[in-house]
């Protein structure tokens, strides 16, 4: 599932959300050097602020999908950021969500509809 902001989320068992960004979206920041990622037990509603990504190019948030308390953040980007730029769709997750309200993943886009979506940006 996607966002129209670039965030992909993956759901896990007993409904934990898996987020990162796009492939498309670290393409259009260029070489990521920092990340900063919310602390454990954060508490996020749809559409909120949980990570803030910079490259050399500019700094972006990153925005929650769902809507729930953060369980996870992925330590490896923060030593090596260039993990997203490599694998931004699985090894490049940002954050571990236990989703709240299943009912928020209605708002989200499947694959089909993000790459219409992004293929319409460019």
């Amino acid at each position: 599932m996607y966002t129209k902001e670039h965030e992909w989320i993956s759901i896990e068992k007993d409904k934990i959300a898996v987020i990162g960004i796009t492939d498309y979206a670290q393409k259009q920041l260029g070489d990521i050097v920092f990340v900063e990622l919310p602390e454990i037990g954060k508490d996020c509603s749809l559409g909120d602020e949980i990570a803030v990504v910079e490259s050399v190019k500019a700094a972006s948030e990153v925005y929650s999908g769902v809507s729930g308390k953060v369980i996870a953040v992925n330590e490896s980007i923060i030593n090596k950021p260039q993990i997203i730029n490599n694998d931004p769709e699985n090894e490049g997750w940002f954050v571990k969500i236990e989703i709240n309200n299943l009912e928020d993943m209605n708002k989200l886009m499947s694959l089909s509809e993000y790459q219409s979506f992004s293929s319409s940006l460019e």
